[in-house]
């Protein structure tokens, strides 16, 4: 599968259809949890990167 630049908001739906919590929002970054996993999504651009994508 072939990653490409998407928006925050939509990495935080993603997230939230595989069972994750939005947990808080720290500044422009939105803090999510699963049972004893973190994923923090930054809010402060329009896009993310594809390495920023990788990462979380």
């Amino acid at each position: 599968m072939k990653l490409r630049n998407i928006k925050s908001k939509e990495v935080v739906k993603i997230l939230q259809k595989f069972g994750f919590i939005i947990d808080r929002q720290s500044g422009t970054h939105i803090i999510l949890k699963k049972e004893e996993k973190t994923a923090v999504v930054p809010v402060h651009r329009e896009t993310m990167s594809i390495g920023t994508l990788k990462s979380i």
